[in-house]
């Protein structure tokens, strides 16, 4: 059953995230684009990434990217 999501009170405190994968590799071997959306503001950041990085290294670059940019705009 469908249900509505409820709408952030919060900028970056929801995100909606997807990759974008398939493309030419680049001089580093990126091969894919992640995007990152904040679902109040529907701001979006595009990372480049390989197909093959793990959950943790991703995780860094969220933390590195994301987090230091927007975590601290709330405090």
């Amino acid at each position: 059953m469908l249900h509505t999501l409820d709408i952030p009170e919060w900028k970056w405190d929801s995100i909606s995230m997807d990759f974008i994968t398939g493309l030419p590799k680049t001089r580093k071997k990126k091969d894919s684009i992640w995007v990152i959306v904040d679902r109040l503001t529907k701001s979006a950041h595009f990372l480049a990434v390989k197909v093959t990085d793990t959950a943790e290294k991703l995780t860094n670059l969220y933390i590195a990217e994301i987090v230091k940019l927007h975590v601290l705009e709330q405090n």
